[in-house]
């Protein structure tokens, strides 16, 4: 496995983590002190294309790791609870490390 899938995976899971949590601080303020709305429109939309994004990652990762069904729903599903995609990614990507290989093909010697 190249090693862009796994960048691109890890990307996508902090960014996402980042944006859920900013998300919910901009629903505190909306919800709790009236204040925000707009503010809170236009992150959940925001937050809602990056997520696609990220399932889109995280299924290209899972399909190429060959990941069990039930690990695969775990991972895209970690970007719904906040703070749970951070965890999830250090989890990953020790577990795809090994898997990964660089891009560049290797010389073969006579």
């Amino acid at each position: 496995m190249k090693r862009s899938v796994l960048t691109r995976y890890r990307v996508m899971a902090y960014v996402t983590a980042v944006m859920l949590m900013i998300l919910c601080v901009c629903m505190v303020f909306k919800y709790g002190f009236d204040t925000g709305e707009g503010l809170t429109l236009v992150v959940s939309q925001l937050h809602g294309v990056l997520f696609i994004i990220y399932l889109v990652f995280a299924f290209d990762l899972g399909s190429k790791a060959k990941w069990p069904i039930g690990k695969l729903l775990w991972v895209l599903v970690s970007g719904t609870i906040p703070t749970a995609a951070f965890f999830v990614e250090r989890k990953v990507v020790r577990e795809i490390e090994p898997l990964v290989t660089e891009g560049s093909p290797q010389p073969v010697k006579a």
